[in-house]
């Protein structure tokens, strides 16, 4: 894989540098969070694991969870907007690493032409209220939003009590 000595990293915000967290998707039942900064887009996407207290799932270069929206169909994203900025998307300019996991990295274009990192088809998202490497804040919002496991399924637990629905991922 070409990029393995670059620097690795993963982009957390999307195009969207209002920092706005009120209203449709960035409040109420699917997050809130506060702003979130716009940044470069980084050369390679980097993606791993961790141990959390909902066990082993999916993480960026800097430990951070990702996550899964069960509204997204297939490989394209449905988060926009304010959603973008509660669920900043994982973007890159097209390469990425899988480091020691055994899904599929590949990229979706987005509506704004970004390319969105996914695995096993699947978009991945960090969310805004995760403030260290290993935060799970994110889990079983609004019963839509998962972290993402290496098997590429929705963590189970966490949570507001929200159990994930496996429909749509597979």
């Amino acid at each position: 894989m070409a990029g393995l000595g670059a620097m690795l990293m993963v982009a957390t915000a999307c195009g969207d540098s209002s920092g706005a967290g009120g209203g449709g998707y960035g409040g109420g039942m699917y997050g809130g969070g506060g702003p979130t900064s716009t940044v470069s887009v980084p050369a390679t996407a980097s993606i791993g694991s961790a141990d959390t207290d909902l066990g082993t799932v999916l993480a960026d270069a800097d430990g951070f969870t990702l996550y899964l929206f069960q509204q997204d169909t297939g490989s394209a994203s449905t988060c926009t907007g304010d959603c973008a900025t509660t669920w900043p998307p994982v973007l890159t300019d097209g390469a990425t690493v899988a480091d020691g996991v055994p899904g599929a990295l590949e990229t979706t274009t987005r509506d704004d032409g970004t390319l969105q990192v996914t695995y096993d088809g699947h978009p991945l998202y960090r969310y805004s209220g995760d403030a260290s490497a290993g935060d799970t804040n994110g889990q079983g919002i609004g019963g839509v939003w998962f972290a993402a496991t290496p098997e590429g399924t929705p963590a189970a637990g966490g949570g507001p009590g929200e159990t994930p629905s496996r429909g749509g991922y597979g």
